[in-house]
């Protein structure tokens, strides 16, 4: 039987997974829990609810990232616009993490070829990974109509708004299924999945902003388009399984017409010699990573953009005092126009964090596939293979920052922003945040000197800060807590002025813990 051992790989998934999901829920839920209660405070007036509705339909760049308001009198609608669309995206890029992790993961690094060994049917593992994709989908639907609930929004749209949510887990668990087919690499089945995420989330700023019927051809309209709040289209929610359906079923039968271990897509061969230039770790490190550094550039360009265009609006959006006292705790005290800057270019450090941490993880992953031990088998010392992930890391980390600050800053000309004036401190603001940056990959780093299988521990800590940094002000948690997270140290520019002091000292424990590492990883065995 094909489909045998299906129930075995699905528990066994369930437990691998346990702390990589559930730290992402964590993080979905924490914040779906802070927009539900915060609304009523920020716009405690159903006037001011509407006027900030509206504010947010007037401007195509909030419109673009956030998605419409169908219903600009109901507070659900208001209260979950960023959870709608944006966080939506975020939800499908766990289910990618998940399915690719058990399926082109599992294959590349020779797990899967040893289960089929055994008695586990060929369909099993592929089958095992779409089911623990809708298990997921499903607990992250409920949890999340339950937050919404605990957090004040009405029973009704809160179920719609967690099926919205089940619905978007399905169809990414379908789409990177498909995915895993198409390539034997699993950096290129993720490349490809979240390619597509892209698309599709374009596709439905285009449709929201002008071409309307393009919102139709994406999940991420569908559930703008659903209207969870009020005058539910319930029919739209059948979109989301079909769509699934339609997906798995097709990853199905490419997987019929593909060995275990390839993809369908044949991996061109390379040069019968390699260039001089790679036989240096670090020139090899980044050319293994110039595609991914190529679209997070691209990524963070066009979110800076986009995050700078909104910013001259921010007037009109937060039309409540107490939506300008929130604002002024989050970013600092200040014009709100620069108020709203220093948090979303914290947001962004916290998004580039993210590539920094991957690189890591990569280079963990190189090493369990026994790839470092190849390298290291040639003149390659372990000084020049760990200094290439530092610097990939590292400096990538800070090139995305620097290409943030100039997105930023263009977007915000090209809306009405004081561009000649404002340019400098932008860019300023944006390269500040390097040090936080470098801290959470210095302890990403820490983690992989010490095993290279615990490179997940730079994820746990990022969502940790995250939640300390983003959403612990919303969740009134004590300022020690809060202050765990290197993102809250960071000078709130263009607030407020540039301070040395905090800037030394997050570098300087960025830089002992890189030299703690070193000095794990040059007396620990390799593998």
């Amino acid at each position: 039987m094909t489909w045998t051992g299906t129930g075995l790989l699905l528990r066994h998934g369930l437990r691998r997974d346990r702390a990589l999901v559930g730290g992402w829920l964590v993080v979905l839920l924490g914040v779906c829990y802070a927009s539900a209660s915060a609304t009523a405070s920020l716009y405690p007036t159903v006037r001011e609810q509407v006027s900030a509705a509206e504010t947010i339909n007037a401007s195509p760049a909030i419109v673009a990232l956030y998605g419409p308001i169908l219903d600009v009198h109901n507070v659900g609608e208001l209260a979950m616009t960023k959870m709608t669309v944006l966080y939506a995206v975020f939800v499908a890029i766990m289910f990618l993490v998940v399915v690719r992790r058990h399926t082109r993961t599992d294959e590349e690094s020779g797990r899967a070829e040893l289960l089929g060994g055994t008695a586990i049917g060929r369909n099993a593992p592929m089958a095992a990974s779409v089911l623990e994709g809708a298990g997921i989908a499903l607990a992250l639907g409920l949890l999340a109509a339950v937050v919404d609930v605990v957090g004040g929004l009405p029973v009704r749209g809160s179920l719609f708004f967690g099926a919205s949510w089940f619905g978007i887990g399905l169809v990414a668990t379908g789409l990177t299924a498909v995915a895993c087919q198409l390539s034997a690499s699993a950096r290129t089945c993720a490349a490809i999945t979240g390619g597509a995420l892209g698309v599709l989330f374009l596709v439905r700023a285009v449709g929201d902003t002008s071409i309307g019927w393009l919102s139709w051809l994406s999940p991420f309209g569908w559930s703008t388009q659903l209207r969870a709040w009020s005058d539910t289209r319930w029919w739209v929610l059948l979109l989301y399984p079909v769509a699934a359906g339609l997906l798995v079923a097709l990853a199905q039968t490419l997987r019929a017409h593909r060995d275990l271990g390839s993809g369908l897509v044949a991996v061109r061969p390379g040069p019968a010699t390699g260039s001089p230039r790679l036989t240096d770790a670090i020139s090899l490190s980044v050319r293994v990573h110039g595609p991914m550094i190529a679209a997070w550039t691209g990524a963070v360009a066009v979110l800076g953009l986009v995050l700078g265009a909104i910013a001259p609006n921010i007037g009109d959006l937060l039309d409540s005092p107490a939506a300008r006292r929130m604002m002024e705790r989050v970013g600092g005290v200040g014009a709100l126009q620069d108020t709203l800057l220093t948090a979303e270019l914290s947001i962004s450090a916290v998004v580039i964090t993210c590539f920094a941490i991957a690189v890591v993880g990569h280079t963990g992953a190189d090493e369990q596939d026994g790839r470092t031990e190849q390298v290291l088998a040639t003149a390659t010392s372990r000084s020049r293979a760990f200094l290439a992930t530092l610097l990939v890391a590292g400096v990538g980390g800070s090139w995305l920052l620097l290409v943030t600050g100039v997105a930023t800053s263009l977007g915000f000309g090209a809306s009405g922003g004081a561009i000649g004036d404002s340019f400098g401190r932008i860019l300023a603001a944006a390269l500040v945040q390097a040090p936080a940056v470098w801290l959470v990959t210095a302890l990403a780093v820490a983690s992989f000197a010490l095993r290279s299988g615990w490179t997940f521990l730079g994820w746990a800590l990022l969502v940790l800060f995250l939640m300390l940094g983003q959403v612990g002000e919303l969740l009134k948690l004590p300022g020690w807590v809060i202050g765990l997270s290197p993102y809250g140290h960071v000078p709130k520019m263009p607030v407020e002025s540039f301070a040395l002091a905090p800037t030394l000292v997050l570098s300087g424990i960025a830089a002992a813990l890189c030299l703690g590492a070193w000095g794990r990883y040059r007396t620990r065995d390799i593998g």
